[in-house]
Order: C-alpha cells, then sequence, then structure tokens
C-alpha cells in the first residue's frame, strides 16, 4: 500500500488519518487533545501515533505527512479595500475562501483612526486590494503609503489595481513591510477572481502566520503545515462537488463557530443587469462567530431568538444549559438529556448559519445564494460526527425543514454526515494526488 498521513490541528482537537492513496480509502483514524499549551506537535504525534499504530502500517516517521491547522486561532486576515460595496467587499469573500477569519474590513483613505483600528484588530495578514485595472489608483496608492510611513510589520498580501501594482510593491518593501503581489481580486465591475490572491494569502499563512504563532518551539511544525484548516477543507468541498457534478453545502458546527461552505455551478444569467458589482464568488464560505457548541453557545440562544426559532420558554431552558457550555468548553454531556440539549443547539446554529449564508447576510451578496440545486448537504463537526446513528443526519434533517427561514430550500438534498472527517483530508491531498482524493471523498461522503 501506498499511504499517507493527514492531519487536522485544530484549536481543541487534533485529527489524523491515513490514506491508502493507490485506493483513496481510510484505513486509519484517530484523534487527541490540541496541546496548544505546550507544544502543538505533542498532540499531533499523539494523534498520528494512534492513527497510524490503529491502522498496523508500521511507523509514522516513514510516510508522508499533510497537515492543516486553525490553532491559536486559525489565519487572522484585515481587509482594507477602495469602496465598502465594491473592492472591500471582494476583498473580504476572497479572505474567507482563502480560509481567513476576517476580523477586520476597512475602506476608503486610511486616516489615523482606520489605522488604528486595523492595528487592533491584531490581524496576521492585511489583503490590500483597490481599483478595477485601469481605474482608481488613488486610494490604493495612499494606503499602500500610509502603510509604509507607519512602520508596519504584518505581512501584506497587494491585490489591486494593476497600474500601480508593482510601483506600491516596491514602496512597501523599501519601507520594511513584508509584501507579496498577486492578481487583482475584481479586475472589472462584477467579476471576482480569487485564485491568485488565495494562493497567496495561503503562502503567507505557511511562509509568516504559522512560525509566528509560537504554537511549537522547533521549525518541524511550520515545515508540516500545508493550509489553514477552512483553506483544506474549502478545497475538499470543490472536490466534492465535482464528484457530486452539482451544487453542494457544507455546514460544520464547531465550539466557536459555525462554517458554511457551498459550491453553486455558474449561472448564465450572472452577467446580466442584476450582477453583483463586487462579483459572484461561485465558491464560497462564510463564519458564523456567534455560532458555536461552547464558547458560543449563548449567541445560538440569542440568534435563535432573533430568527424566531425560539419562543420566551425555550429560550429560558435553553440558556442556562448554554451558559455551562460556554463557562467550560471541555463540557461532555454523560446522559441523554444533555446529549439532547447539544442536539438542539446544534440544530439551531446550522439552521441560522444556513439561513444567513442563503440569505447572503453573511456573505455581503444582496441576492444571497441560491441553494435550491444542492444536492448534497454535508455536516461536519463533532457533536454530528460523535452523536448516535442517524441523530447527525437528523440535524441535517431540520435544517432542510426550515420553510420559515426567507429563503428557498434545496428541492432534493441528500444529508450525509461526514463522520469520517475526509473533507480536511481531501483537500489536503488534492494537489499531489487529485486521484486519491477524489476517490477518498467519493467513497466517504458521494454514495458509492
Amino acid at each position: 500500500m501506498s499511504l499517507a498521513v493527514c492531519a487536522d490541528v485544530g484549536s481543541t482537537w487534533t485529527k489524523a488519518a491515513v490514506v491508502d492513496l493507490a485506493v483513496g480509502r481510510l484505513v486509519g483514524a484517530a484523534s487527541a487533545p490540541t496541546t496548544v499549551g505546550t507544544d502543538v506537535l505533542h498532540g499531533l504525534d499523539a494523534a498520528v501515533g494512534a492513527a497510524v499504530d490503529g491502522a498496523g502500517v508500521g511507523r509514522a516517521g516513514a510516510l508522508p505527512w499533510y497537515v492543516c491547522s486553525s490553532a491559536g486561532g486559525g489565519l487572522r486576515l484585515a481587509v482594507v479595500g477602495y469602496e465598502p460595496l465594491v473592492t472591500a467587499q471582494a476583498g473580504r469573500r476572497v479572505g474567507l475562501s482563502a480560509g481567513a477569519n476576517v476580523v477586520h474590513v476597512a475602506a476608503g483613505r486610511l486616516a489615523a483612526a482606520e489605522l488604528a483600528a486595523v492595528r487592533a484588530a491584531r490581524p496576521d495578514v492585511v489583503l490590500l486590494v483597490g481599483g478595477t485595472d485601469g481605474g482608481d489608483v488613488d486610494t490604493v496608492t495612499h494606503n499602500a503609503t500610509r502603510l509604509a510611513r507607519a512602520r508596519w510589520r504584518v505581512p501584506v498580501v497587494l491585490a489591486g489595481n494593476v497600474d500601480v501594482r508593482e510601483g506600491l510593491r516596491e514602496v512597501l518593501a523599501a519601507a520594511g513591510v513584508p509584501v507579496t503581489v498577486a492578481d487583482n481580486v475584481l479586475p472589472r465591475i462584477g467579476v471576482l477572481a480569487p485564485v491568485s490572491a488565495r494562493a497567496a494569502i495561503r503562502e503567507v499563512f505557511l511562509r509568516h502566520v504559522i512560525g509566528g504563532k509560537r504554537l511549537s518551539r522547533g521549525s518541524r511544525f511550520a515545515r508540516l503545515v500545508r493550509a489553514a484548516t477552512p483553506d483544506a477543507v474549502l478545497t475538499g468541498v470543490e472536490v466534492l462537488a465535482d464528484v457530486v457534478g452539482g451544487d453542494l453545502a457544507v455546514v460544520d458546527v464547531g465550539g466557536a463557530t459555525t462554517d458554511v461552505y457551498s459550491v453553486l455551478t455558474p449561472d448564465e444569467r450572472a452577467g446580466g443587469p442584476g450582477r453583483e458589482v463586487a462579483g459572484a464568488l461561485w465558491r464560497a464560505r462564510t463564519v458564523e462567530g456567534d455560532l458555536g457548541m461552547r464558547w458560543s453557545a449563548p449567541g445560538v440562544v440569542r440568534a435563535a431568538v432573533q430568527e424566531r426559532l425560539l419562543d420566551a420558554v425555550g429560550q429560558e431552558e435553553l440558556a442556562a444549559a448554554a451558559a455551562v457550555r460556554a463557562a467550560d468548553p471541555g463540557f461532555l454531556p454523560v446522559d441523554a438529556a444533555g446529549r439532547a440539549v447539544d442536539g438542539r443547539i446544534a440544530v439551531l446554529a446550522a439552521t441560522v448559519a444556513l439561513r444567513r449564508h442563503a440569505r447572503g447576510a453573511a456573505t455581503g451578496e444582496r441576492a444571497g445564494r441560491d441553494l435550491r440545486d444542492v444536492r448534497l448537504l454535508v455536516g461536519s463537526g463533532g457533536v454530528l460526527r460523535h452523536a448516535s446513528a442517524g441523530a447527525g443526519v437528523g440535524v441535517l434533517a431540520q435544517v432542510l425543514a426550515d420553510r420559515a427561514g426567507g429563503w428557498p430550500l434545496p428541492r432534493a438534498a441528500r444529508p450525509v454526515v461526514d463522520v469520517d472527517y475526509v473533507l480536511a483530508a481531501g483537500g489536503l491531498l488534492a494537489g499531489e494526488h487529485p486521484v486519491a482524493a477524489t476517490a477518498l471523498l467519493r467513497r466517504h461522503l458521494g454514495g458509492d
């Protein structure tokens, strides 16, 4: 067998899988607590060692490793653009697609207060955009110059107007600003081009961010990591969409956030009169920072009340349980009643997150995202993976029955839970082993 290790170092748990590359089959899997308090390699080595031992395939050190990470807060990105509804919004969408947690969006010419706000957001990377190609150059020039004069040391990805891009790269580099150049994220009005900037953000994440988070004492961890976890998952979602041959969506219910991914088939009507000036992103991700199973459980209750999913009695009953979970993120229910509460929180988090994603509130799209043709709804996150047989799919079935959410439901979606946690593994393998990645996702999620 030709084998590889795929691992995701999460904020709480590190998950490892051993994949047979010849047939795209999972032969071993294990998890261990992420050891952020000491050295993340301790937890990573423990998870990988257990997965390899369980598979009975020899030594972990003899296999190639593919690792993604969201430990230490993942990738924090600030976007600085020209106009809030156009280039800044385009930059935000691209940042999310690159697996970033977009912590701040600024638009227009940076003054002292705006620059201070960017600093206060503590980004790991700044995505500097502005002007379509051949369009405005003044704003992006002002902002690049402002960063240079401010002795900025956070890495910058410059993805604005091609007419001034090289000159601004020289200005930033001469001032000691770590700068990487990418193609314009919005070369023309209504045309969103995320690929180059997404690759540049990934490169900066690997080169500057992972080592800078001091998650490990040596350089081995930085050498192992190949992507931010959400970036790897979105790549896996893209591969799975090709397997399914149509639209799909993924809802990942975590302890602190609930992420939604969707891949839609490009619509020939997108170029019509009602098109988005910031462009349509057919492969998109949104992050709901107020929806989660533990740290953000109280946010789920508040959002559910706002969405009229909970009445006053339901709010009172669930609020106390949510507070317990927020106070103790390691909380594990020990009886059926506790597991039922977790299931209820999961349903609400997934429902609200998918509502926001579909309406466009989370993506910034005025027309929202049309999920009617979604063929496959994949659920992820520990609360779904570790649920009793059928319970995880039951959560997704309730989401698909949400007829009061103000968005058109998928007409014929099949719900499935990523029980074996293969989306991240498929995304990690897609670049070097595309056949294995496709076979893995088809076998475990595609219905084969």
